[in-house]
This record gives C-alpha cells, structure tokens and sequence, in this order.
C-alpha cells in the first residue's frame, strides 16, 4: 500500500484477538502497523506482534523483492511493534536497529538482542536514506519512557512531511481494505481513538502536551501511526482530540453508572437520568459497571464533565465492580474540571456511600455535585425525590 512515492504501508490486522493487552475489548479488531521507507537506503518503521510474521515478510517482499533492509527503526519497544525483531535480524543479517538509550536497555531486556552496529539516537539527531532525511523526536512518557517519534521531512521532489507516531494519534480497529484516511469512512475510528487514549494513554496528559509542543509549527501531511488509519485529511482533527484529551478539557453531558443486584439501586440511577435530562442536559449515558466493559465508561468519563456513581453496599464495603471502577479512574489521575456527584443503598448497615466520598475525597479530587442519596432497601417517594434532586443539581452546575 503505496503512501507517498518512497513510503508504504506493510502493516497487518489482528481480527482473532479478543482483548488487547488482556484488558481492552476489540469489536472490531486491531492494525499492527508497520511501514518501509525504499529509498538509496530501505528502512523498515516499527514491526508487528511476532504471530503475524509471515504475512508481514510477504508485505515487506512485495515492496523490496530481495532487497536487503538496510535500518530498522524502533519508536516504541511494546511487543506488539517490536516482536519481530529477532525475525526481522534472521532474514536481514545486515540491519542495524535505530533507537535512543532505553530502547536499547528493553531490547536487551525483552529479547537479549543487540548488536554493536545499532544505531542510537538522541532528540534532533537526523539519518539520511538518499533522498529522504529522518529526524527523531523523543516523546518519553507517550506512553513508556522509550517513546519517540521518527520525522521524513520534504524533499524539493518529494514534498510530504511523513510523520511516524508510535503509539500517538492511534486507535483500536482493524483496516478493512483501505489504509489512508481519504480511502475510507472513518466513522467507526473517532470513539474508539478516545477509547483507546483514555484507557491506555489518558494518565499522560503533560507528556502528551510536551510531545505536542515539540510538534508544533512542523508540517505534516501524513501521520502514521501504529493503530488505525494513516491520517492525511484529518490531521487537524486528530491532533485536535489528542491536545483536548491531554489537557482533559470535557464536553457539557453526564456519565451516570452503577451497581446493582436487584435492580434497586438502578431504579435510582434511572430517576437521576430523567431529572437531569428534564433539566436540559442532552448528552447522558447510563451505564450498569456489571454489564459494560469499563474501558467504554472510562472513554466518557473523558468525554463528559459530569459523573455520577452509585452502588449497593456489599459486605459492609462498596460493591465490587463500583470499587473497580473507582480504581480505575483513579489511576487514570484525570486533572481538570470534572463533577460527581453519588449515591447508595443498603438493606441494614450504610457503606455505600461513605466508601465513595472517601474515594473522591483521597483519590479523585473531582468537585462534588448536589447531596449524596443513600437507599435503605427500596425506593420511595423521599428518596426519589432525593434522586431527582441530585439529577437537577448536576444539570444545574454543568450548565453553568
């Protein structure tokens, strides 16, 4: 897959895997991308998860035939780009590795593989391949400490600025067909870039502004990442969400999720819902903890400014699943100007609702909304209109 004249796409999709990184659901599967640079020099970006060797060597053959493959360029050292390393050093003895100091520590590490011809590279160091230059941007943090980016500026014949992002500017789904962005509807793309930066990159938003920064007033016209399309007509959106995200700015809507066991505590959740959309707010979603992977909860509580959580009290603590959650939002250290609000029930002992006001309190720092409801065993008027109350008082304050 041809993306400029000396710069392809050799790239494979994973349509088997189920959960990515054992944690994240892949409805619609996941691209390894990989590209090759045939210049003077040949230059491979990134390889693929090691299972999919084969079709990737074939890729590579298409494009090179039995050219050799002179550099090897690692931006970053997860096993799903550089499995294929020690393959990739089998069937192309000469090629030397190109990376920063602790690409090669990992690589060491991960694989006991090095060689005293690889190359490494600091921040504005360039390579020349012919025709084409490279230059290397590190982005450590973007999302492990070896990350870096790999720059091919515009020639006077070649006038596209190709940017290789690593992980940046990625996104869950496989490529069905098409690669570029102009290629294909990428409706199905722009949650899931969300899904994918909130669960996986979300917790580093100031290494995420720093890379920004560093790319800042460089033309690009091609951005290529190692999930999802290569982004061509949508730049300016794609590094638009990820300036947002990173600097956790949210949209007006309300994230509203609970636990329950016997329908009690959603009975609550469903009464906090219509209050606050009589109120005016537009954009809410309800979630069961129980039934919905977290990793879609996590992706709107970036998206939206307001929260609301509640849970039955369960072995005079938080219900599991709500205690999860919790845990996973905090460990995500989401800054800025996010609301809660919460609730409870219990049929004899009230946990519930003090264990999440300790979260909030010790963990997510979050500016709390409207008055805590704690249930004792069913709904009645009192409480529900304690319920609607919370409802509006978040309404109130998102529309402020």
């Amino acid at each position: 897959m041809i993306i400029t004249d000396k710069i392809f796409y050799v790239g494979v999709n994973d349509r088997k895997k189920a959960l990515f990184e054992g944690l994240w659901p892949l409805p619609n599967g996941v691209s390894y991308n990989s590209y090759l640079i045939a210049d003077e020099k040949v230059c491979l970006v990134d390889t693929v998860e090691v299972d999919f060797f084969t079709q990737y060597l074939e890729n590579i053959r298409e494009v090179i035939g039995e050219r050799p493959v002179d550099y090897l360029i690692i931006n970053h050292m997860e096993p799903d780009h550089s499995g294929s390393i020690a393959l990739i050093r089998k069937y192309y003895p000469g090629v030397k590795v190109i990376g920063n100091k602790k690409t090669f520590q990992m690589m060491q590490g991960f694989y006991g593989e090095g060689s005293d011809d690889d190359v490494e590279v600091k921040n504005g160091d360039t390579l020349s391949l012919g025709t084409l230059t490279l230059s290397f941007v590190m982005t450590p943090m973007v999302h492990w400490p070896e990350t870096m980016m790999t720059l091919a500026a515009p020639t006077e014949t070649a006038g596209a600025s190709v940017l290789f992002s690593g992980d940046a500017f990625g996104c869950f789904g496989a490529l069905n067909g098409g690669v570029i962005d102009s290629q294909i509807n990428c409706d199905t793309f722009w949650l899931e870039m969300v899904r994918y930066y909130s669960n996986i990159v979300g917790k580093y938003g100031t290494p995420v502004q720093n890379a920004l920064k560093k790319l800042a007033g460089v033309q690009l016209d091609y951005i290529c990442s190692t999930h999802g399309p290569v982004w061509h007509e949508y730049i300016d959106k794609v590094v638009g969400i990820y300036d947002r995200l990173s600097l956790y700015k949210t949209e007006p809507g309300l994230v509203i999720c609970y636990g329950t066991m016997y329908g009690n505590t959603e009975r609550m959740a469903e009464h906090i819902a219509r209050a606050a959309s009589d109120a005016g707010v537009k954009n809410i979603v309800v979630y069961n903890v129980s039934k919905t992977h977290h990793s879609y909860i996590l992706r709107d509580i970036f998206r939206y400014r307001g929260l609301i959580v509640g849970a039955p009290t369960y072995n005079t603590g938080l219900y599991h699943e709500m205690e999860v959650l919790l845990s996973e939002i905090a460990g995500k250290d989401i800054k800025g100007n996010h609301l809660l609000g919460w609730f409870g029930s219990h049929g004899w002992a009230s946990k519930a609702v003090s264990e999440i006001k300790r979260w909030n309190d010790e963990h997510l720092h979050f500016e709390a909304v409207g008055d805590p409801v704690d249930m004792k065993q069913a709904l009645t008027p009192e409480t529900r209109e304690q319920c609607e109350a919370l409802g509006r008082a978040m309404a109130a304050r998102l529309q402020e």
